[in-house]
């Protein structure tokens, strides 16, 4: 059975104050009401880590840094490396969200790298995939997602490979208000979960949880999570206000 889990990823949003009360917030509604059953992860910026780590309850929510370098460490002034994200007690790391690679030209070989990196430091990678609107009106949606797992992820060992998240976000829909219809949703992550079967077998492939983010909210939430092969959601807008990004987490 794969873990539900629900991300907010807060993007570059809240000052440290009000990141602390938006953290504060989610965790009494999940802890209140008893929420074990989904996988609930919170992805501030890098300055509210170590403070929203020690105000969550561990049991119920964990925490993840937006990227991180595929250096180790030395003169690479501006850049996180993932030992330092472990050290402030994050347990997972956003790779190759479409941002990052549309705004900051990160390629599927840098992200390879990254995905590689956070592993070697016992963190869990969120995979980012996804195609732009243009790719999806020319037909090549299936052979841009196929590429982006092929290369950053199929080199990894079956023993690593297993530890990795993915999230599937079509650019086209991702800040627009537009959202994938669920039919749509699933069939891409069915075609992501078949390509897995192809590399690593139906047993890893049916193990790996792959998230919708594309302007998920409280509104489509409960429909898009109902189809067989999306585990959850990348949340952006909605993570930023407590009752919503709640809502999404109970949509199961």
């Amino acid at each position: 059975m794969r873990n539900k889990i629900v991300a907010g990823n807060w993007k570059m949003n809240t000052n440290l104050s009000s990141g602390i009360e938006l953290a504060k917030e989610v965790n009494n509604l999940v802890v209140n009401n008893n929420i074990k059953n989904v996988k609930v992860i919170l992805s501030p910026p890098f300055t509210h880590l170590s403070d929203i780590n020690n105000i969550i309850n561990k049991e119920y929510i964990s925490i993840s840094a937006q990227n991180c370098s595929y250096e180790t460490k030395g003169a690479f002034t501006g850049e996180i490396s993932a030992e330092m994200i472990k050290s402030i007690g994050a347990e997972y790391i956003i790779i190759g969200h479409s941002e990052r690679r549309a705004y900051f030209k990160e390629n599927n070989q840098v992200l390879n790298k990254k995905v590689k990196k956070v592993l070697e430091n016992n963190l869990i990678p969120i995979y980012c995939c996804g195609e732009t609107l243009e790719e999806r009106e020319k037909g090549k949606l299936f052979e841009i997602i196929k590429n982006q797992i092929i290369e950053a992820l199929f080199d990894l060992p079956e023993e690593d490979f297993k530890k990795v998240i993915i999230a599937y976000e079509p650019v086209w829909a991702i800040g627009t208000g537009i959202t994938a219809t669920s039919e749509q949703a699933q069939e891409m992550h069915l075609f992501i979960r078949n390509e897995l079967i192809g590399k690593f077998g139906k047993a890893i492939a049916d193990s790996i949880p792959i998230l919708y983010g594309g302007s998920c909210k409280p509104s489509n939430a409960k429909e898009l999570f109902a189809n067989p092969d999306v585990d959850g959601g990348l949340i952006g807008g909605a993570a930023l206000n407590a009752e919503d990004f709640y809502k999404i987490i109970t949509s199961f």
